[in-house]
């Protein structure tokens, strides 16, 4: 033990930082730095998107004003002609002069405000820090609403490198949560409705067996059943509550998952309706299509902005938090309905099996 202490005690710079590196490594690479990473790099990406897109407004300003001058232009140009032919008054070549002028205004107007977007109205609020937050997290989880958008060139360069580090840091953490929150969901399905001492238990174990293609238990389990489940009650309560559950086993039936994943949806589309003032409706759309990672961005969160001293918008901020744990959820549901349907495609192979066996031996019997 000495030899050992003094081993450590004597060890190199080097070897103490490459064991310090290789544990900070493994523990962010963990079930809890891999949430920690993701919360952190979401927030270092909207403190730099804030800072190279906060000074941008004023380049949208100036496409904004140079519009107007084209607009007023145009106008100008459109009462040149109709002075032009009020005597004598040529209704054919006035529309024909009239399209010509309103179509050049269109492509005039479509270059000159290229870049601009259609948030050239309220930029400083999209690049605040809250929409910046929600502008990494749509990037790395592949939403992309499309209502902010970057507009320097540093922009846009920054965009991609930090999609290309960040998609795959949330897919980890996607796999990650995912599993974590199935295992937890399956301990405490098994639980409360698997539980042995439960009313019913039996034949719900003895379904399941049957399920899951275990005929032996299922026969087993059948015979207990018509021996009568009253008498054993007591006994099995007292002997058979301290029983755990192996988790392999344990499979969560695909209707639940469904339910879960609609309830959070319907859920959602409740609070961002009191939140946005938008009809259930336009919540419910909203919710689907930010969680299925569509992200058309014809409806996005913002439009009633409840901002508190700092002017952080709690409306990004709450949206953010309802895509991070709704993805998490929808994995963690997409993982349980996987484990499901190969159970049941097991159960089914062992089926077949089994009554191919069974008319095998009554065909050598009758023989």
């Amino acid at each position: 033990m000495e030899r050992k202490r003094s081993s450590r005690r004597h060890k190199p710079l080097g070897e103490k930082i490459k064991d310090s590196l290789r544990h900070f490594v493994a523990f962010m690479f963990s079930n809890v730095g891999i949430i920690g990473l993701v919360v952190g790099y979401t927030i270092v990406g909207a403190l730099l998107f804030q800072h190279i897109e906060g000074k941008n407004p004023k380049s949208v300003t100036k496409k904004t004003e140079d519009a107007d001058r084209l607009r007023n232009a145009t106008a100008d140009r459109l009462w040149n002609v109709t002075c032009c032919f009020i005597i004598p008054l040529e209704e054919d070549v006035w529309i024909k002069e009239a399209n010509k002028l309103i179509e050049e205004y269109q492509k005039d107007f479509v270059r000159t405000m290229k870049g601009a977007g259609s948030d050239s109205g309220k930029s400083t609020d999209n690049w605040s820090f809250s929409g910046a937050f929600l502008y990494s997290l749509t990037v790395i989880t592949t939403i992309g609403y499309g209502n902010v958008t970057p507009r320097s060139e540093w922009g846009k360069i920054t965009t991609v490198v930090y999609a290309i580090i960040g998609m795959p840091l949330f897919l980890l953490y996607l796999s990650n949560i995912g599993d974590i929150l199935a295992k937890s969901f399956k301990w405490t399905y098994a639980k409360l409705w698997l539980c042995k001492g439960c009313p019913g238990a039996r034949r719900r174990r003895l379904a399941r067996a049957m399920q899951h293609g275990n005929m032996s238990e299922a026969e087993e389990e059948e015979d207990e059943v018509d021996d009568g489940e009253e008498a054993d009650d007591e006994t099995n309560s007292s002997s058979e509550s301290g029983d755990t559950y192996d988790p392999q086993t344990v499979t969560v039936p695909v209707t639940l998952c469904l339910a879960i994943m609609v309830g959070y949806v319907c859920g959602g589309a409740v609070l961002f309706s009191k939140w946005e003032d938008w009809d259930t409706l336009d919540g419910s759309y909203f919710c689907f299509i930010s969680l299925s990672t569509i992200g058309f961005g014809d409806i996005v969160p913002g439009s009633s902005v409840y901002s508190d001293g700092d002017g952080i918008e709690m409306s990004f901020i709450f949206c953010s938090m309802y895509l991070m744990m709704g993805m998490a959820l929808i994995a963690m549901c997409f993982n349980l309905m996987q484990e499901e349907v190969i159970h049941k495609i097991r159960s089914c192979v062992r089926t077949i099996r089994y009554v191919t066996r069974c008319n095998r031996r009554r065909a050598a019997a009758a023989t």
